[in-house]
């Protein structure tokens, strides 16, 4: 009979530790996609669908330059306003989400994206993840957007055994004081990218590898005294 291994602390404590040493290592914790105000991030982050942020980057200065605000985008041609996200993908959904979106905001909001979740996710082409990341970064309130990095990185540190994303956000929000749920999600995501990769983590310099089951189970975990810093972390 298998001896199941013990994991090294309970899902409450990994949590912790996770909060305290990615702000460390990454304590600059910003958005990627660039943007001035909350109806800009909310385009963005709808571009962003299956499309990498430095494509999206790449787009929105001449598209915000267009459309300067959500009567500008409502009233948009949606031929003109498709040729120009073309390159991100899936350009007709998305240029139709963004003028409805836009026509509900001007209708239904003055032309104010609202600070709610309740409100924003009846805005068309916005759901929970697009939601708090508008919450979280343009309005400074707690958002903890679940995007593929923070699902597989969650479920690597055992924090939840979901992977649907709103149960990700419940099971990671209740162990996380909510003035962290933002700049978590932002560095769990930047941690992905940088070490915790899908097909080959770096576990060997992972802050996080002698707390991660997952780390464990690999038999990739360095000892305690020589764990390395994570590439690219601040010295």
């Amino acid at each position: 009979m298998t001896t199941r291994r013990r994991l090294p602390r309970g899902a409450r404590d990994r949590a912790a530790t996770a909060v305290e040493r990615l702000a460390s290592e990454y304590p600059v914790a910003k958005c990627a996609l660039v943007h001035d105000g909350p109806l800009q991030l909310l385009v963005a982050t709808i571009l962003s669908a299956q499309c990498t942020d430095e494509r999206v980057n790449l787009v929105t200065p001449q598209l915000f330059a267009r459309y300067p605000d959500a009567a500008a985008f409502g009233g948009a041609d949606p031929a003109e306003l498709e040729e120009l996200i073309r390159s991100t993908g899936f350009f007709r959904a998305k240029a139709r989400s963004i003028i409805e979106m836009s026509e509900e905001v001007v209708a239904r909001f003055g032309g104010e994206v609202p600070d709610r979740m309740e409100e924003l996710v009846t805005l068309r082409g916005v759901g929970r993840k697009t939601a708090n990341v508008v919450l979280g970064v343009a309005f400074g309130r707690p958002g903890f957007a679940v995007d593929t990095h923070v699902t597989r990185l969650s479920g690597r540190l055992k924090l939840t055994a979901s992977t649907d994303p709103v149960e990700i956000e419940q099971d990671v929000c209740s162990m996380v004081p909510a003035a962290e749920w933002t700049a978590l999600g932002l560095r769990l995501i930047l941690h992905g990218r940088r070490v915790c990769a899908a097909r080959s983590p770096r576990c060997p310099v992972c802050v996080l590898n002698d707390i991660c089951p997952s780390a464990e189970i690999a038999g990739l975990r360095p000892p305690r005294a020589t764990r390395p810093r994570a590439a690219g972390a601040r010295r």
